[in-house]
């Protein structure tokens, strides 16, 4: 059995980082460690020679097992011959199975205002559902339109600098095809 001093080093498990590291020893009694210092932290706790559980493994998590489904027992008792095709102006509802051009069959496990979680057999997506000619318009784009003042006739405060440039004075303006000059 080693022997262990005040000062010397020590595997403990550190509280902080979770994991088994060295640690400086900080305090004994007698020949037990009591508190040591994480050399990868700097943490002081009391020594630990193995991770300690006030409970047992089953009762840290609940007392629920996990139940891992597979994707065919998910599709097990659905209709698969009628899964609705896949399109972003359709809308579609909680367990409905979907036939996605590129992900294949899916099965949507969530719903929500115009989107759509769906579990297909690879990964799960969220899709876009509900955007057909029925559902309220979405607001259209509309660039920014020019300032009407000219550079000469900036407001107060405006600097030479402006992020819009100038416009043409009135008078300088031509409507094409006329051919003649004012």
């Amino acid at each position: 059995m080693a022997t262990h001093k005040v000062g010397g080093e020590v595997d403990s498990f550190c509280t902080k980082c979770k994991l088994h590291l060295a640690h400086t020893v900080l305090a004994m009694v007698g020949i037990k460690i009591v508190r040591v210092r994480c050399n990868t932290c700097g943490s002081d706790h009391a020594f630990r020679s193995t991770p300690s559980r006030t409970r047992a493994p089953s009762q840290a998590r609940g007392s629920h097992e996990r139940v891992v489904i597979s994707f065919e027992q998910l599709l097990a008792g659905k209709d698969v011959a009628h899964a609705a095709k896949y399109s972003p102006k359709a809308a579609y509802g909680l367990d409905q199975v979907i036939d996605h051009p590129t992900f294949g069959l899916g099965i949507v496990s969530a719903v929500r205002e115009d989107k759509v979680d769906v579990v297909f057999k690879a990964d799960q997506k969220t899709l876009v559902h509900g955007r057909g000619e029925s559902s309220a318009p979405r607001p259209a784009f509309h660039p920014p339109t020019p300032l009407p003042y000219a550079a000469t006739d900036r407001p107060q405060g405006a600097s030479a600098g402006a992020a819009h440039p100038p416009m043409p004075a009135a008078e300088e303006e031509s409507t094409p095809g006329d051919g003649e000059e004012a």
